[in-house]
C-alpha cells in the first residue's frame, strides 16, 4: 500500500509539530482572540473603537536564515520575522493585535518547527499581539532537506484620526533615531558573501552568534510615547538603509539631513564596512545603528529622548528636515 510518508511528506510528524507549536502560542493570548489554533481561521475582536483602521505588513526573515540553518540554532529568526512585520505597521501609529506566520521546508522536524515557532512567540509577546494562526508546509523536493523558510504577517488597528502619514511634517521638524541591534535582517546575502567562515571569533563569541542577534521590536516604547508626544512621522529603519526608508515617511516634498556622526555604529557593522564596503552603500543597505526614526516638533525633542531612557531604549537626535526632494542627505 502506498501511502504519503512514501512521497517523503510524514504527517504524524506534523502531528507532533502542531502539538509542539501550541504550546507557544498559548503564551501570546491576549483579549480580544476567540479561538484558539485548530479552526480554519483564527478570530479576533476589534473591542471598543470608535473608527478602526486595520493596518496591515507582511515581511520574512530572507537569507539570515542560512546563517541559522549552518549554527542549528532555529528560535531567534521567528523573533526577526515579527519584528519585521510589526515595526513596520506601527509606523502607522497601528497597534499590532494579530499575526499569523508560514513556515516551509523539504523535510520536517517537529523540533526545528517548534523552534521557529518559539522565537516566533516570543516576537509576540514582545509586541504584545497574539499568535492566531499560520501553516507549516512539508514540501519534498521543492526545498533542500534541512532548510526552512519562514514569513509571516501582522494585523493592527489605529483610530482613523490617530493615523500619522507624514501629513503634519514641516520643515525643520527634527528626526531622533533610536538604537538597533545589528544588522536586524537586511543585508545577509552581502554578509554571507563578506563572512563565509561563521565560527570566526567576533568579542568572545563565534561571529555566527553575533548575526543572529534578533531584530528589535519597537512596539512597546513607541506605543507609550503616541500616548505623550505628538510624533509627526515614523520610518522603520529596514532593507534599504538611511537612503530608502527615511524618506518614506514624508508626505511632501522633504529632505532629511542626517550627521552620520551623531550616533554609535555597532562593532558587527563597522567590521562589515572594513571588509570593503564602502559608506554609502553601508547607508543605502543597513540600518548603521538606527533601527526607528521618528520626526518631532524641536521643543518634544528632549524630552521624548528622556521618556525614550527611562524605558531602557538609547536614542539620538540624528537629523532634521528641510524642503526639498524626498531623499536623505548624510553631513
Amino acid at each position: 500500500m502506498v501511502t504519503y510518508k512514501d512521497s517523503g511528506v510524514n504527517i504524524e510528524e506534523g502531528y507532533e509539530s502542531v502539538k509542539l507549536i501550541k504550546n507557544h502560542a498559548a503564551r501570546t493570548m491576549i483579549p480580544g482572540v476567540l479561538n484558539g489554533l485548530g479552526s480554519f481561521a483564527g478570530m479576533f475582536e476589534l473591542g471598543q473603537y470608535k473608527n478602526p483602521v486595520i493596518v496591515s505588513g507582511t515581511d520574512g526573515v530572507g537569507t539570515k536564515l542560512e546563517i541559522a540553518f549552518k549554527m542549528k540554532k532555529y528560535d531567534t529568526v521567528g523573533i526577526d520575522c515579527v519584528a519585521m512585520c510589526v515595526n513596520d505597521i506601527l509606523c502607522h501609529g497601528a497597534k499590532p493585535i494579530f499575526f499569523l506566520d508560514y513556515i516551509a521546508c523539504g523535510k520536517l522536524d517537529a523540533k526545528v518547527a517548534a523552534d521557529l515557532v518559539k522565537g516566533v512567540s516570543e516576537g509576540c509577546v514582545q509586541s504584545g499581539c497574539a499568535l492566531i494562526g499560520g501553516e507549516t508546509a512539508e514540501m519534498p523536493g521543492f526545498y533542500p532537506e534541512g532548510e526552512y523558510d519562514i514569513a509571516g504577517f501582522a494585523v493592527g488597528v489605529v483610530e482613523k484620526d490617530k493615523i500619522i502619514d507624514g501629513s503634519k511634517i514641516e520643515e525643520d521638524n527634527v528626526l531622533i533615531g533610536i538604537t538597533s541591534s545589528g544588522p536586524h535582517s537586511n543585508g545577509y546575502s552581502l554578509i554571507r558573501k563578506l563572512i563565509p567562515d561563521i565560527n570566526k571569533d567576533f568579542g568572545g563569541k563565534k561571529i555566527g552568534e553575533a548575526l543572529l542577534t534578533p531584530t528589535k521590536i519597537y512596539v512597546k516604547p513607541i506605543l507609550e510615547l503616541l500616548q505623550k508626544f505628538d510624533i509627526k512621522g515614523m520610518a522603520h529603519v529596514t532593507g534599504g538603509g538611511f537612503y530608502e526608508n527615511i524618506p518614506r515617511m514624508f508626505k511632501d516634498d522633504f529632505t532629511a539631513v542626517i550627521d552620520k556622526n551623531s550616533f554609535e555604529v555597532p562593532e558587527i557593522l563597522k567590521y562589515i564596512m572594513s571588509l570593503g564596503v564602502e559608506e554609502k552603500h553601508m547607508f543605502n543597505t543597513y540600518n548603521m545603528g538606527i533601527g526607528f526614526v521618528l520626526c518631532v516638533d524641536k521643543k518634544d525633542v528632549e524630552d521624548v529622548i528622556a521618556e525614550l531612557g527611562k524605558m531602557g531604549e538609547k536614542a539620538y537626535k540624528i537629523g532634521y528636515v528641510k524642503k526639498g526632494e524626498k531623499e536623505v542627505c548624510l553631513k
